[in-house]
């Protein structure tokens, strides 16, 4: 578990790779019935925390201006990672899905009780954080994101990724 400091609030990352309970986890988010509330992604769609941060960075901004375009501030995190103006493609495309087995968790403000009940909910085993490159699945994510071979000349996959989050809202 790693825990960010940003505007407004913090971040707390967990990775975890062999889940076997993403049907269940998934079942419970779709009802609302997920307690904590959490944010669960696919976690091969991340190749770094640092585009994750900036797409945390903007669902704080969107609570503090009361402007969200999801229902909980958690899925709000997964369509703004997601790239996609489209709330169903990008919970479909960025989160978990019933056989996913490498999942990202992030929580705001998490206290330390309600890290050790995200814990206790995924059934898996916790990493570090640094291993996100190594298994990050860049086919995919070139094609999700349309990040070209030329492009990937000159920036990182992260970087790529990190301003189609910013410029998303601007398009």
């Amino acid at each position: 578990m790693k825990e960010f400091k940003l505007v407004g609030g913090t971040v707390s990352l967990l990775l975890f790779i062999d889940v076997t309970n993403s049907n269940e986890l998934l079942k419970a988010m779709q009802e609302g019935t997920l307690e904590p509330e959490v944010a669960f992604l696919d976690a091969s769609m991340i190749p770094d925390a640092f585009p994750l941060l900036a797409a945390a960075q903007k669902t704080l901004i969107a609570k503090t201006r009361e402007s969200l375009t999801t229902r909980t501030l958690h899925s709000e995190l997964v369509y703004n990672y997601s790239g996609s103006k489209h709330i169903t493609e990008s919970l479909r495309r960025c989160g978990i899905s019933d056989s996913s087995s490498y999942v990202l968790a992030a929580r705001f403000n998490a206290s330390p009780e309600e890290i050790k009940a995200i814990e206790d909910l995924v059934t898996g085993k916790e990493m570090n954080l640094d291993e996100l490159e190594g298994r990050a699945d860049k086919a995919k994510i070139q094609k999700h994101y349309k990040i070209s071979g030329l492009e990937l000349g000159i920036s990182s996959l992260a970087d790529a990724i990190t301003c189609r989050i910013a410029v998303r809202d601007a398009l």
